[in-house]
């Protein structure tokens, strides 16, 4: 068992019951998933950028991504239904809590001038996106074999109904958070 989901059933579960009162176990908030989506616009052009970003998008979550396709055609971006045009990547179970645990205690430090996530990117039911600029943040990626620097979404789904339950629950697992 990892340490975060430790955490999560021993700390997190009680404090999250007494504050918000909830009659069983299964009403407390939790993880359900965190999905990771690399988008590659540059793929219209180059094919080979759709490669590069399924190679990083693997190194960093251990677990093989899915190239995903335009529903439909955009003439004004050169994209053809069909066409690959990003990957992503669902992580569920250990290795969600693996992924969220390296991400708190190793990743998010390492960003430059890093004063904390915004609280304010919660959707209303509940789940956090989290938008990173560079994938050179992460240890698992070499510098030197990037073939060109690009951002992600980290979207964090959770069971809250409430943006609020979510915040609490999220800060429960050690997210650094702006005051």
């Amino acid at each position: 068992m990892n340490r975060l989901e430790k955490e999560y059933k021993e700390k997190i579960v009680p404090s999250l019951s007494e504050k918000y009162n909830y009659k069983s176990l299964m009403a407390v908030p939790k993880l359900d998933k965190i999905v990771i989506n690399m988008g590659v616009g540059d793929a219209t052009t180059n094919s080979k950028l759709i490669d590069a970003a399924v190679e990083d998008l693997k190194a960093i979550t251990g677990q093989q991504p899915i190239i995903t396709k335009a529903k439909k055609a955009v003439a004004g971006f050169k994209v053809r239904e069909g066409q690959a045009i990003g990957c992503k990547v669902t992580l569920r179970g250990s290795n969600m809590y693996n992924f969220l645990d390296k991400l708190i205690s190793i990743t998010l430090p390492r960003v430059r001038d890093f004063r904390g996530i915004s609280p304010k990117s919660f959707d209303g039911r509940g789940n956090y996106t989290l938008g990173l600029t560079e994938q050179l943040i992460f240890s698992e990626i070499d510098y030197d074999k990037v073939v060109k620097v690009r951002g992600m979404d980290i979207v964090f789904v959770t069971t809250a109904k409430t943006n609020e339950e979510a915040l609490d629950l999220l800060k429960g697992f050690g997210m650094p958070f702006k005051k």
